[in-house]
């Protein structure tokens, strides 16, 4: 039967749940035993794309998700469109600045500027600026965040303007929780009763979020993922995101964690396994027998790891311990019995028997994970806990001279992000080894910083109520608030010890940390070596104070009697966790603690403008009105020769292109600010100031451990102009070759990108006059990004790398990109032409996945198509 006879004669589907009838899209009904064969992700997206499209179009879609069956992959696209969209406060102010300077744009142009409003509920958690400033001691939550209300006084009142400005947006106040803990404790449904055409609906909750950690949400089975600040306003503003219908690895899961494993280790195998894989820009699902043995919080965290093991998707499809993490959270009776009913009804219930059918495949036996740490400078690089020593001694560092701390000395110990702070149990084990190492008088030594931010303030209750917060006090281990703190950058300054010792050279220390990534610089700027791990090793880390400590093998210490203590003496056994969860967790504390903390007087009592336009203030330090968001801003395509502005090598995070961390009060940027009053000891991070394109231009590519190969040793955030030869900042640079009108470019390596969905990392290059990146190979949401400031990415063919390349001084880039040409994934010619006056010449692979996105291109990117649009609307009267 045809497709478009199935969709016309059986759409929608009906289910009567609690005397209520509810239309719903009944996929087992339209589609029979072909949807068994599907990925639970693909029937999600056939759902939606039944839902939403219209006559042919939705024929097409529902014709190539099945047509995917016969190969496992597709180009055709999809027109995804999402019910929500979730931001933290450090991705959420760059858009809504951008959102604000449309609006005067609009205005400007004739246009009303209130037309200019988002279409989709916009959450927004203020969770990215607290910083650990305070720690081991019991007043440090509070004290940390009047340290952060002080700081972002200006950026939080211009959030208050935005939220209501704006239609739709909620801004949830510092102290909340991180957005991702937020996201499965309060905001997540699973099933959405919405009305459409006056009819009452029954849908899945799908949606995105301008993070790249969104989709640790699929641990509940809600399908959404990460997406740039770019991509999500045009989502926000009513335009579908046009999705290549993507290849889906499938992870079988079999047996059953051992007693001494935990979710971590699970996240770090399944990072590890799925890099070597290669699944970037893929969905990942879960599948198999051994998935029923772990609860939500174990799925939650492996699926907030999806972007360290590159994928778009971690999902886990729903069952019964999705329903029972609901119902542990507060969630109503009725709501959970709907989210069952409607998922059995609509072909969306987990089986773990099932074997649909994948791209690729791999199995992996939980009862084989021991306890794992990742590091030190990629959450990818997999180790048992005990090699730690064998590692670090692999880097030969020799200290300049005699020192009283450890060659390797623990900096940081934080028990710190989402990954591994919204797991009750992951938190209570932690608890639970503070008590044994309190009871035989251990005590972390003075050089370590430690810290717990847990990702709601549910924690301190249920800690409280486990009898565990004193227990972890007593080690160091104070809450010091609800917010990302050092896992995104923000770990506050070192101990003195440390930081002398790091000056001197005569230590290399380490950051230990439960969080998802330890790229070089970006826990803080003067570490470079971290290791990941879950947080009850975190405590033992702290507690030895020497990262070169084999815990395997050596005691942690002596205890009160003087005999040594091991970590086997301190490990909790599975069957105390269990007893500590169940006397810990009231289902009821979730919501009360969430109300409780969204009560904060001091974000209350700001004064907001009431205003349809923000009034920018020329004095800002924190707000600027970005020169790009401009109707006269247009396409960066055709054909041109360029300069390299940078010659970078593999694995460029967007912590290396845009930072996160404190602004080094010796830097350029921070000789900026000081210009313009700010005090060089109280700068702030980089993220506090992503409202301000004239620091954040500056502070593109600052960061000391990027190598430039075009001018290998430069200071910080410096290049070699061309003609000159001169060795300057990269802005100054830029704004020569501007001035002289010339192109630039940017070559990099592998895997360019990788990291937080930062669209400054793409914005901060677009202001540079970067036209094109060409690359090895690019991660997914940057690679999005770049398209959405108009940056042309990329790709090097295969086999030719950025050093086989060897870009030098003198040699240019001729590319040929003429807007007319291009279509996705085309081979587009590249010319090198030496300086020697030789050439070479080579194809390059357009990274551009969709028609969509080729539009966006020819539009000069996602702020002047959203302008051009909004103005068509408001103007044509």
């Amino acid at each position: 039967m045809k497709i478009s006879s199935i969709l016309n004669q059986q759409l929608p589907g009906r289910l009567s749940f609690h005397g209520q009838d509810y239309a719903f899209v009944d996929l087992p009904g339209l589609f029979g035993a072909r949807l068994r064969e599907l990925p639970m992700v693909l029937r999600l997206l056939l759902e939606n794309v039944v839902r939403h499209g219209q006559g042919e179009e939705r024929e097409r879609s529902v014709e190539a998700i099945f047509d995917w069956l016969g190969s496992g992959t597709s180009q055709d696209e999809i027109a995804f469109q999402p019910g929500r969209v979730l931001m933290h406060d450090t991705t959420s102010t760059p858009a809504l600045v951008d959102i604000a300077a449309m609006r005067d744009a609009v205005a400007e142009a004739g246009g009303d500027p209130a037309a200019l409003t988002p279409c989709l509920p916009v959450d927004v958690s203020v969770d990215h600026s607290l910083a650990v400033e305070v720690f081991a001691t019991g007043s440090a939550a509070e004290e940390n965040l009047q340290h952060e209300m002080r700081r972002n006084r200006e950026r939080y009142r211009f959030l208050r303007w935005a939220s209501g400005a704006l239609e739709g947006v909620r801004i949830h106040p510092p102290g909340t929780g991180i957005m991702h803990t937020v996201n499965l404790e309060q905001l997540a449904t699973v099933v959405i009763t919405e009305t459409r055409e006056g009819e009452a609906w029954l849908v899945p909750d799908v949606m995105l979020g301008t993070d790249s950690h969104t989709p640790m949400i699929n641990g509940i089975g809600v399908l959404g993922w990460g997406v740039g600040g770019l991509e999500a306003e045009t989502v926000m503003f009513g335009m579908p995101t046009m999705l290549r219908i993507p290849e889906v690895i499938g992870v079988r899961l079999v047996g059953a964690l051992a007693p001494e494993a935990q979710a971590t280790d699970l996240a770090l195998v399944v990072t590890k396994r799925l890099r070597e894989l290669d699944v970037t820009g893929k969905f990942v699902e879960f599948f198999g027998p051994g998935v029923s043995s772990l609860t939500a919080g174990d799925r939650a965290v492996v699926a907030n790891m999806a972007p360290e093991y590159g994928a778009t998707t971690g999902f886990f499809a729903v069952d019964d311990q999705t329903l029972r993490y609901l119902r542990e959270t507060g969630r109503s009776s009725e709501a959970v019995a709907q989210v069952e009913t409607y998922c059995r009804a609509a072909g969306l219930w987990f089986d773990p028997q099932a074997r649909p059918t994948y791209t690729a495949s791999i199995e992996i036996d939980l009862s084989a994970i021991g306890v794992q740490v990742a590091g030190p400078t990629r959450p990818q690089d997999l180790h048992a806990y005990g090699e730690v020593p064998r590692v670090l001694d692999e880097l030969d560092f020799t200290p300049a001279q005699a020192s009283d701390l450890p060659r390797h000395p623990v900096a940081i110990a934080a028990i710190t992000s989402c990954t591994n702070t919204s797991d009750p149990r992951l938190i209570i084990t932690a608890g639970l080894l503070a008590r044994n190492a309190r009871r035989h008088g251990l005590a972390p030594p003075a050089w370590v910083k430690t810290s717990l931010a847990p990702g709601s303030p549910a924690a301190a209750t249920y800690l409280k109520r486990a009898g565990l917060l004193e227990d972890l006090a007593a080690v160091g281990f104070d809450i010091v608030g609800y917010g990302c703190t050092t896992c995104i950058g923000n770990p506050g300054p070192l101990t003195r010890e440390i930081a002398e010792a790091q000056a001197a050279g005569t230590c290399r220390a380490v950051a230990i940390l439960s969080g998802n990534r330890n790229f070089p610089g970006r826990v803080h700027p003067e570490l470079d070596l971290g290791f990941i791990m879950s947080p009850a090793l975190v405590v033992a880390f702290g507690l030895v104070g020497n990262a070169e400590h084999d815990l395997q093998r050596q005691p942690l210490g002596r205890g009160n009697d003087g005999a040594n203590v091991y970590l086997r003496d301190l490990w909790p056994s599975r069957e105390e966790v269990d007893a500590a969860v169940a006397g810990a967790l009231d289902a009821a504390d979730f919501a009360a603690d969430f109300q409780r903390a969204s009560r904060n007087m001091v974000w209350e009592a700001l004064d907001a403008p009431q205003t349809a336009r923000f009034p920018w203030d020329e004095n800002s330090t924190a707000l600027r009105r970005p020169p790009f968001a401009s109707v006269a801003e247009g396409s960066q395509l055709g054909h041109y020769t360029a300069y390299p502005l940078l010659v970078l090598g593999d694995d460029v995070t967007t912590d290396h292109i845009s930072p996160a961390s404190a602004i080094p009060p010796d830097s350029l940027v921070a000789d900026f600010l000081v210009a313009r009053g700010e005090r060089r000891d109280d700068l702030n991070v980089f993220a506090s100031r992503r409202g301000n394109w004239e620091v954040m231009v500056r502070a593109a590519f600052h960061n000391k451990s990027l190598n430039n190969r075009l001018a290998p040793g430069a200071p910080v955030a410096h290049t070699q102009h061309v003609p000159s030869g001169e060795v300057i900042p990269i802005l100054d640079a830029a704004e020569r070759y501007r001035a002289a009108g010339e192109s630039v470019v940017v070559v990099a390596g592998e895997r360019y990108g990788m990291g937080s969905s930062r669209d400054w990392a793409a914005k901060g290059q677009r202001l540079l006059g970067v036209r094109a990146v060409l690359a090895v190979s690019f991660e997914r949401i940057h690679r999005s990004n770049l398209i959405g400031m108009g940056i042309l990415p990329l790709a090097m063919p295969q086999g030719m790398s950025a050093a086989s390349l060897a870009i030098g001084t003198g040699d240019r880039l001729e590319i040929e990109a003429e807007a007319g040409r291009l279509v996705p994934r085309a081979e587009i010619p590249v010319t090198v032409w030496r300086a020697s006056g030789e050439s070479e010449r080579f194809l390059a692979t357009v990274q551009v996945e969709t028609q969509a996105e080729i539009a966006l291109l020819e539009a000069g990117g996602v702020i002047p198509s959203i302008l051009r649009q909004t103005l068509n609307g408001t103007t044509e009267e």
